[in-house]
C-alpha cells in the first residue's frame, strides 16, 4: 500500500512515523517533506498547496491514499479536487474546513448553535474596528479572520495595543488577505487545553488531552507562535470536564455542522479554556494541531491507519480507539530570533544521542540535511518528545534529551509541561 502524506513539519513527521508501525507496513510518501521525515519516506518536492501537482504525483505513482495534514490545503479544497479524480484523500472537505478558514463563520456556528464561547464582533471596516477598540474593557484578544500560520491573535492590554493591532492587521496587511475582517472579542481568562477528535461525522471519538504552550519564552512571556512545547495528558481536564464537553461542545459542533450541510470528517481539533463560567471554545482547527501531535499520537495504541480509514468509510464506530496510561512532554527547539527573523543552515548535532536514550523521538519540523548532515532550515527546528509513567517522569526524560542536541543560536522554552 502506498501512502502520500502533504505537509512537512513536525505534525507530518509524527504522523508518518505513526503510519509506520502500521501492520499493513505502507510504503510511504511525503511532500515536501523535510530532513528527518526523509529516513522514514520519500520525500517529494512538490508544495503543499500546489494541489494538481498532488494529484499529478498520486495518480502517477499509484497512490492509495493521501494523507492532507496542514490547513491551507484543506481550505483550498484538496480532498475535494481528489475525489472528484477518483483518489482516496483523508481530511475534511473544503466546505468543512471552514471552520478554521474563517474565524469568522466558526463564531457565526458557535452562535447560532448555542455553543460556549467568547463575546465577539466582527469587522471589515478599519476605522470602525478603531472605533470599537477605544470603548471596549482591556484586556481584549484582536484575530486576524483567516488563516496566519498560527501567529494572527494579538492580545491587547490597553487601547494603543489594540490599535496598533487593529492598523497591522487591516492597514499593514501583517497577515495579508487573512486580515481582510478581523474579530475583536472578549478575553477569557482561564487554562487552556487542546482536545482533538476523529470523527466521520456520524461518531465522535476525542483524542487524549493535550496542553500547549504558545509564548516564545518561559513564564508564557513573549511573542505567540506556532508552540513551543506541549504536554499530555493535561493535570485539569477531568473526567468530568470531558463529560461536560462531549454534551455542550464536541457533540454539538459535529450536529451544528451536518445541520450546516458541512459534515466534517477527519480530525477536529478544539482549543479550549476553562473558565470560572465553564469550558469555553476559544478556536477549532480542521487537522492535527502542531505540535499537540508529537504528543498525542506517541500514545495511541490503536493502528493509525486503520482509523484513517474508518473514518473515510464512515465505519468509525466500528472501532475500538485505545490508548496508553502514560504521558508525553515535547520540547521545541527553535532558531535563535523565532518567531520573528532568524538564520538557517546551521549544522544539528546529538539527534542519535538523545533517541538512543529509550523512549525519546525527535520530531524535525524545520530541518534539510546537507551531506547527510541535519541543518536547521525553520523557526521551529526539532519537537524532543518524550513519554514516561506520569508527567514528571516525561519532563525530566524530555530535557535529558534536550541536553544531548546542539545548534548554533538554538532556542527553548525551560518550562514545558509545569503549568
Amino acid at each position: 500500500m502506498k501512502i502520500l502524506v502533504v505537509g512537512g513539519g513536525g505534525r507530518e513527521h509524527t504522523i508518518i512515523h505513526s503510519l509506520a508501525k502500521s501492520p499493513e507496513k505502507p510504503e510511504l510518501y511525503c511532500a515536501p517533506g523535510n530532513g528527518g521525515i526523509s529516513k522514514l519516506a520519500k520525500c517529494v518536492d512538490i508544495k503543499a498547496t500546489d494541489i494538481d501537482g498532488m494529484i499529478t504525483f498520486a495518480k502517477e505513482n499509484k497512490i492509495d491514499l493521501t494523507v492532507v495534514a496542514p490547513d491551507d490545503p484543506l481550505v483550498l479544497g484538496m480532498v475535494d479536487r481528489f475525489e472528484e479524480e477518483g483518489l482516496r484523500a483523508f481530511g475534511p472537505r473544503a466546505n468543512a474546513a471552514i471552520i478554521e478558514g474563517s474565524k469568522v463563520f466558526s463564531k457565526e456556528l458557535m452562535k447560532k448553535y448555542n455553543i460556549p464561547t467568547a463575546k465577539y464582533e466582527v469587522f471589515s471596516d478599519c476605522e470602525k474596528a478603531l472605533e470599537f477598540v477605544r470603548n471596549t474593557t482591556y484586556p481584549t484578544v484582536v484575530k486576524a479572520e483567516g488563516l496566519a500560520l498560527g501567529k494572527g491573535v494579538i492580545i491587547a492590554n490597553n487601547r494603543e495595543e489594540a490599535e496598533n493591532a487593529v492598523r497591522e492587521i487591516m492597514e499593514d496587511k501583517a497577515f495579508g488577505d487573512a486580515g481582510n475582517r478581523i474579530v475583536v472579542e472578549e478575553f477569557l481568562t482561564g487554562q487552556e487545553v487542546s482536545v482533538l477528535a476523529f470523527t466521520d461525522g456520524k461518531t465522535l471519538v476525542p483524542m487524549v488531552s493535550a496542553q500547549d504552550h504558545k509564548r516564545a519564552l518561559d513564564g508564557d512571556k513573549g511573542l505567540n507562535t506556532g508552540g513551543m512545547g506541549t504536554f499530555s495528558p493535561s493535570r485539569l481536564y477531568t473526567n468530568e470536564i470531558h463529560d461536560e464537553c462531549m454534551k455542550n461542545i464536541f457533540m454539538p459542533t459535529m450536529d451544528a455542522m451536518n445541520k450546516e450541510g458541512r459534515t466534517f470528517c477527519g480530525v477536529l481539533y478544539f482549543g479550549l479554556i476553562m473558565t470560572a463560567n465553564g469550558v469555553k471554545v476559544i478556536e477549532y482547527n480542521a487537522r492535527f494541531g502542531d505540535p499537540e501531535t508529537q504528543v498525542v499520537l506517541p500514545r495511541l495504541k490503536t493502528d493509525l491507519l486503520t482509523i484513517f480509514n474508518a473514518i473515510i468509510d464512515g465505519k468509525l464506530s466500528e472501532i475500538n480507539i485505545e490508548w496508553a496510561d502514560n504521558a508525553a512532554v515535547c520540547v521545541v527547539l527553535a532558531s535563535g530570533g523565532y518567531p520573528k527573523s532568524y538564520q538557517k543552515g546551521y549544522e544539528i548535532s546529538g539527534i542519535e544521542n538523545a533517541e538512543a536514550l529509550g523512549d525519546i523521538t525527535v520530531f524535525h519540523a524545520g530541518t534539510a540535511v546537507k551531506d547527510g548532515t541535519f541543518t536547521t532550515n525553520g523557526g521551529r527546528v526539532l519537537g524532543v518528545t518524550a513519554v514516561g509513567d506520569d508527567l514528571d517522569a516525561a519532563i525530566r526524560h524530555a530535557y535529558e534529551g534536550v541536553s544531548k542536541i546542539s545548534f548554533k543560536d538554538m532556542h527553548y522554552r525551560k518550562d514545558i509541561g509545569i503549568k
